[in-house]
């Protein structure tokens, strides 16, 4: 048996805070079970599960470097994107991966095989130091959606499919003068953004209810849970639950999130718009939502780091207990994709786990374990 005992901490556990832990094998053990091997000092930091992100964009960043520029090394991109998420105390990461984009924004049609190639070699490599699954990202828009992801239905690491339209005027840019200031700062042009503006809006009658007919069949025959992205009113909600929704990402109005408690679906909001104390969009503040009881899992969304930090700033936030806001980032997105074997620091569960210091009131990552093996 391979057995540690972390010692001299800050150990949150469903029980309650204790100052130890012990991994045997993988897992998180009775301390009464066997003696350690060896142990290890937490220097009175915390010790919380390791973070489970259902929603990042990362990965993206690291195929598409700077506007123009598409990574020609695809394995390295994954590598630097899986050391990224770890170093911000991810230990279960879901890629999400957009396929469908309308105009290829950002070349993610381009990019779409190449990253889902690059995790696979990655892990038939062993090179990953988190566990990585696929979340597909599905722009209902897009010309040739299902024959992109088709090749991609059968892998094992496919967990979640989201649908999602992005056509301004409707959902997170049902501001139009939000959504042409966001452009504007991209240096698109008045005609470019009228240019836009028409295409996407011809592609979304063309395509969004094809395409989604065909999502929704794809998720029912394969069992594969699904997210609606950027509810805006009450009946988005009531659609996406007769589709078979059970995530609501990022709901755009109270009444939305409203809507999806009364439903039973989980609710997702981003980390940074907690950090940051508001929408970038211009939306419902996140924090409002937490403080009516209405935010269940926490994204980081495009800022791997927002994760921990949002975490630990809503005690403040809300008036609930630390170990109570860190299940928004830990056992809640767990359960919301049927991973029962991790997202808390319990016997029988992964040794899944981070150690945590506050520095000036900001959660500093120091190490990080997955199954009881250091991975940073």
């Amino acid at each position: 048996m391979n057995t540690l005992c972390l010692t001299n901490g800050q150990v949150l556990t469903p029980q309650g805070e204790t100052d130890s832990l012990l991994f045997c094998d993988g897992l998180i053990a009775d301390e009464t079970s066997s003696a350690p091997d060896c142990e290890y000092d937490l220097e009175g930091d915390f010790l919380i599960p390791g973070l489970i992100e259902l929603h990042t964009d990362n990965l993206e960043k690291h195929f598409v470097p700077r506007a123009g520029v598409n990574w020609p090394a695809g394995l390295s991109s994954i590598a630097a994107h899986d050391v990224h998420m770890v170093g911000s105390g991810v230990t279960t990461v879901f890629d999400a991966i957009t396929v469908g984009e309308p105009l290829n924004r950002r070349s993610r049609n381009e990019i779409f095989a190449a990253s889902l190639d690059a995790i696979a070699d990655a892990e038939a490599h062993n090179l990953l130091r988190a566990d990585h699954f696929l979340h597909l990202r599905c722009e209902l828009a897009g010309d040739n959606l299902v024959e992109l992801i088709s090749p991609y239905l059968a892998r094992e690491r496919l967990r979640l499919l989201s649908i999602m339209d992005h056509t301004p005027g409707q959902r997170q840019w049902r501001d139009l003068d939000k959504y042409k200031t966001y452009h504007s700062l991209h240096g698109t042009s008045e005609e470019d953004f009228a240019e836009r503006l028409h295409i996407l809006r011809e592609k979304q009658t063309e395509n969004a209810h094809r395409n989604l007919t065909a999502i929704v069949d794809i998720c029912r025959e394969r069992a594969l849970p699904m997210a609606s992205h950027d509810d805006t009113t009450p009946e988005h909600v009531q659609e996406n639950v007769g589709h078979g929704v059970t995530l609501s990402e990022f709901p755009t109005t109270l009444e939305a999130a409203q809507e999806a408690r009364r439903q039973g679906l989980s609710i997702i909001m981003g980390a940074p718009n907690i950090v940051r104390g508001g929408s970038h969009s211009g939306n419902v503040s996140a924090q409002e939502l937490a403080q009516q009881g209405l935010l269940d899992i926490l994204s980081s969304d495009y800022m791997p780091a927002s994760l921990l930090h949002a975490a630990f700033m809503l005690p403040e936030v809300t008036g609930i207990s630390l170990t109570k806001a860190l299940e928004t980032v830990t056992i809640n997105p767990a359960k919301a994709v049927g991973l029962d074997d991790r997202g808390m620091l319990e016997t029988g569960k992964r040794a899944d786990a981070v150690q945590v210091r506050l520095v000036d009131g900001i959660p500093v990552v120091r190490a990080v374990w997955r199954a009881g093996q250091r991975v940073l």
